[in-house]
């Protein structure tokens, strides 16, 4: 690699910068990295770990363009005030979080509200222990925007919402010292929850909005902090919430779809572009062990999928994940509901080798060589400058380490970019602490020989066994 040439690691794209082959892990304080160190530490540790870092994804994004590109279509879609729903499939570690992670960035970046939950045992569509709730909250306490967006957004929400209308009605000529400013704040409200009360619950959730106004202006904290454990799903009793609120409802299992219906309604009033729902780990609806509860789960993904394709919902988009397998399986996954399996399965032309990104699902096909060499690239400047050493590989190595992966038996495939990640991250570590290994050392030990399933792991022995690099189904 050029060695004399040092150039900057942007967001859009990476750089290198040679070293000579006796760098070794320096001081965190030796260099200074191109990469914020905060961002820079959660990258390399989440990556290590298997798992998608929620912050500094511009610096590590290479490739998936056609399906970042149409999602953002969706978005569009959903900012002109309608509704989108999209299933992105792919094996486990082929960068479906990731892609979920990217487009969670874009659309805060575009002014959505973005709410994001996994799906688990305990959080599910449906359920009957609260199992359907569980995932309301977690998506609630997950809203996000530009200026929150680590989450926990709920009450900025409002609170700019209410900021808002003050500034218009300041704007139009009644300034805050005039005794006709609350009132006239007060119109401008119930115009904006009047639009909410021909919806399903609109009614109580206008009311509920209310609320929160006329508490904030009389500075009383603790029916605002109601109106936001009411909206949180945590009121367990409706007799506890008409106690507080004046409100007869509460959100529930069965219904909390509906109120998130009205909260992508209520944020385009806010002065957002829409809301944006992200869940991951579909397969844990795959792996309900009742057929019945599972046969729930998938019919709560039907009415959220025909409410959004035929105009029921508004200023909202749904993106689900999941491994082919929960998926496609007749026996267990989306496929054993008819109804789903007819209107996701792939058309005639589309198994013929064809890709349409604009049908409901989106396959993920592996990263190219030429991209995973990018990625690679990035991290190991991301590396090198948390740790403070100077870049030791250049791209003769990169590109064999690369070789070395993908030449694997199987790897064709069984190898995805979470595979190469770890290997590579792995890789640098040992580098960066021991001084006398060397690239051809590491690259030419021969540890990473074939590719194997953990059954053809146990079935070969001990001895065997050991000379097998691990890979995750």
């Amino acid at each position: 690699m050029r060695g004399d040439k040092d150039v900057t690691l942007g967001a859009g794209g990476a750089t290198t910068r040679g070293a000579g082959p006796g760098a070794t892990c320096a001081a965190p304080g030796a260099a200074h990295p191109r990469v914020p160190r905060r961002i820079a530490t959660v990258i390399v540790n989440s990556l290590k770990g298997g798992v998608v870092p929620r912050i500094g994804l511009p610096y590590i994004t290479v490739g998936r363009e056609p399906e970042i590109n149409a999602l953002l279509r969706d978005l569009a879609i959903v900012a002109d005030g309608g509704a989108s729903f999209r299933f992105v499939v792919g094996r486990y570690g082929s960068g479906k979080s990731f892609l979920l992670q990217t487009i969670r960035n874009h659309a805060m970046g575009k002014n959505f509200v973005v709410a994001d939950a996994d799906l688990s045992p305990e959080r599910r569509l449906q359920g009957g222990r609260g199992q359907g709730l569980a995932t309301y909250r977690e998506l609630i306490g997950n809203l996000s925007t530009r200026t929150r967006p680590e989450g926990g957004a709920l009450t900025l929400i409002l609170d700019r919402w209410i900021s808002g209308v003050q500034s218009e009605v300041a704007a139009a000529g009644t300034l805050p010292d005039d005794p006709r400013f609350a009132d006239e704040v007060r119109r401008r409200i119930f115009v904006v929850v009047d639009r909410l009360h021909e919806m399903v619950h609109g009614f109580d959730f206008a009311k509920v909005l209310a609320a929160y106004f006329d508490a904030q202006l009389a500075g009383d904290d603790d029916t605002k902090a109601n109106v936001v454990r009411w909206f949180r799903g945590e009121y367990r009793t409706k007799a506890e919430a008409r106690a507080d609120l004046g409100v007869s409802v509460t959100i529930g299992d069965d219904d909390w779809y509906d109120y998130i219906k009205l909260l992508a309604c209520f944020l385009r009033q806010a002065g957002y572009e829409g809301l944006v729902v992200l869940v991951d780990e579909l397969v844990n609806l795959y792996k309900i062990p009742n057929a019945i509860s599972r046969q729930y789960n998938y019919e709560k993904i039907l009415t959220m999928y025909n409410d959004t394709l035929q105009g029921r919902a508004s200023h909202l988009g749904v993106i689900m994940s999941g491994t082919p397998q929960c998926v496609e399986d007749r026996r267990r996954g989306l496929y054993s509901y008819e109804a789903l399996r007819s209107r996701l399965t792939q058309g005639r032309l589309g198994r013929e080798g064809r890709v349409d990104l604009m049908a409901p699902v989106i396959r993920l096909t592996p990263l190219a060589p030429e991209e995973l060499l990018v990625l690679v690239e990035k991290l190991a400047d991301i590396h090198a400058g948390l740790f403070g050493y100077e870049r030791r590989l250049g791209e003769d190595d990169l590109a064999r380490f690369l070789e070395l992966e993908l030449s694997r038996v199987g790897a064709e495939t069984l190898v995805t970019p979470r595979e190469v990640i770890r290997d590579f991250i792995e890789m640098l570590d040992i580098m960066c602490q021991d001084a006398d290994a060397t690239v051809e050392g590491l690259l030419g030990s021969g540890v990473l020989r074939t590719l194997a399933s953990p059954d053809e792991r146990d079935a070969a022995g001990p001895d065997a066994a050991a000379g097998y690099a691990e890979f995750t189904i």
